[in-house]
């Protein structure tokens, strides 16, 4: 019995491959994205399209998927805080087993391998891992991006010229204070 869904819209059904190796099917579709599909300041927002272009090979072993996912994303620069959108086009290439009841246990399984659960192939931890792998660490709204000013918070790409006086060291704040009020008060030799 399969725990799987053959209605959600990253499980695919491979009952037509038979299990002959050599059987191939190509599948295209545009699903909803999952949650929480990226970083935390670049990511597929939940339910966007993500077109899927794949194909389904029977293999001795299971099935092979291969094939590409592109998605847009939002997200915010993390040197200016701007948003941003840009879009993530990624590679999928995952080996699913067949489960043929000849399972080990669990805490001898190895963690790496995809398993068909019945004829279902569940494409979501492959997608989470390519898009999540592909996304920049640093996204930047320009590679060139100065930031924000360090003392009022100005985008510096909006203001290339943006400057302060230079800050008065506070140990030297009573003197400083005490020479302006002399240059007020000149008074002639």
């Amino acid at each position: 019995m399969s725990s799987l869904d053959p209605r959600a819209p990253l499980v695919l059904d491979t009952r037509e491959l038979g299990r002959r190796p050599g059987s191939q099917r190509q599948v295209s579709r545009t699903v909803p994205a999952p949650a929480d599909l990226g970083i935390e300041v670049l990511s597929v927002p939940e339910g966007s399209p993500v077109e899927l272009d794949l194909r389904l090979e029977a293999v001795m072993e299971g099935v092979l998927v291969s094939g590409t996912a592109s998605a847009g994303l939002v997200g915010e620069c993390v040197r200016c805080l701007q948003d941003l959108t840009d879009e993530v086009s990624v590679d999928l290439q995952e080996l699913y087993l067949y489960d043929d009841g000849d399972r080990r246990p669990a805490d001898e399984e190895d963690d790496g391998v995809g398993r068909l659960e019945g004829d279902l192939v569940d494409l979501e931890p492959l997608l989470r891992d390519a898009v999540v792998l592909a996304l920049p660490f640093q996204p930047l709204c320009e590679d060139d991006c100065p930031g924000l000013c360090p003392e009022c918070g100005a985008r510096l790409a909006d203001d290339p010229d943006h400057t302060h006086d230079a800050p008065v060291d506070p140990r030297w704040a009573g003197l400083a204070a005490l020479r302006g009020g002399e240059q007020g008060q000149q008074h002639d030799d």
